[in-house]
């Protein structure tokens, strides 16, 4: 097969794709491998986008091979691979970027399978999943294709992109077919000699596929940190030489800077309201104590449940005003 186009897409993805797909030819000489973030929830992407496109829709299957005119979709819950032999392999790996199915590792995948004949597309979505997956897909030597964050429904994954690769073209939705349909002639036209260094990339896709000695991997790549990964808790290191920022944890899972603040944000909402839960539940004792006329309190310790019941009360106001007072 002469091009793989790989396309991920996140918040706003289904419309997007819908419009893309309809611009696609039933003979387009290339296979397309597709991430939606769809988590673990049931999907009926490949109907979906069947009633929109004259191409073959399906969802991924172990072993299948790409097939040329056929849009290979990652199922619900598994990432999507591509072997070097142009068979896919499913994975319920770490997660990237909190999701499973995620772009990254398809896209890693991708340039190490096909270098200078992968395509790497990237669709509206939230954050910044698929940043590094086009930046393994050029560095072996492929092409970088971004819908234009102006015409995104969510621009956040677009304009990342676009801030930290050397992306070749960018369009909006309705010429991104028209586009793609030259750059999957001109890599069939083109030589493919060129001799890339994939060496950081391969030690990526060995540590999400936990193979190796994952710490000795991780010390060729990057530098502990002081953070915890917010999935496994186990230390994150901070790989080198990247941007965005990004991290990494022996067991495999990985966040950009912005994920990985995301999800504290996430654990810090989580610990306040357990706080607070916690608080009151105490408080609620305290007046059971002091109410049942049968405990048979002491003086002193009834005033230092009283104390304490004030006390909860404060604390009880002052948490609740800090989680619900709006953030940026």
């Amino acid at each position: 097969m002469d091009a793989v186009i790989a396309i991920g897409a996140s918040a706003g993805g289904v419309p997007a794709l819908e419009k893309l797909m309809a611009g696609m030819p039933a003979d387009l000489p290339a296979a397309i491998v597709l991430v939606l973030h769809v988590g673990a929830h049931e999907s009926r992407l490949p109907a979906v986008l069947s009633r929109k496109t004259r191409l073959a829709v399906e969802h991924a299957e172990q072993g299948d091979a790409l097939r040329a005119g056929c849009v290979h979709v990652a199922p619900p819950d598994h990432h999507m691979l591509v072997g070097p032999d142009g068979r896919i392999a499913l994975s319920r790996g770490p997660k990237e970027h909190y999701t499973r199915p995620a772009i990254d590792p398809l896209f890693r995948s991708v340039a190490l399978a096909y270098g200078p004949r992968a395509i790497g597309v990237i669709l509206t979505g939230m954050l910044d999943d698929g940043t590094a997956g086009l930046q393994a897909i050029k560095q072996g030597g492929g092409l970088a294709v971004v819908q234009d964050p102006a015409d995104a429904a969510v621009p956040s994954m677009p304009a990342s992109a676009m801030a930290h690769v050397a992306v070749d073209h960018c369009a909006p939705l309705q010429q991104l077919p028209d586009v793609l349909l030259a750059l999957v002639a001109e890599q069939t036209r083109a030589r493919h000699d060129k001799e890339a260094d994939m060496a950081s990339i391969k030690v990526e896709q060995e540590l999400f596929c936990g193979e190796g000695d994952a710490l000795e991997l991780l010390r060729r790549i990057g530098e502990p940190s002081p953070f915890a990964c917010p999935d496994c808790h186990g230390g994150l290191w901070r790989l080198r030489d990247v941007s965005p920022p990004r991290f990494r944890c022996h067991t495999g899972h990985a966040y950009s800077g912005r994920t990985l603040e995301h999800g504290y944000r996430l654990a810090s909402d989580q610990a306040e309201w357990n706080a607070l839960r916690a608080l009151q539940e105490h408080a609620a004792l305290v007046d059971q104590l002091l109410a049942d006329p049968t405990d048979g309190v002491a003086p002193a310790e009834r005033e230092r449940l009283d104390r304490l019941r004030e006390k909860l009360r404060d604390q009880t106001a002052a948490l609740r005003q800090i989680i619900e007072d709006p953030q940026d």
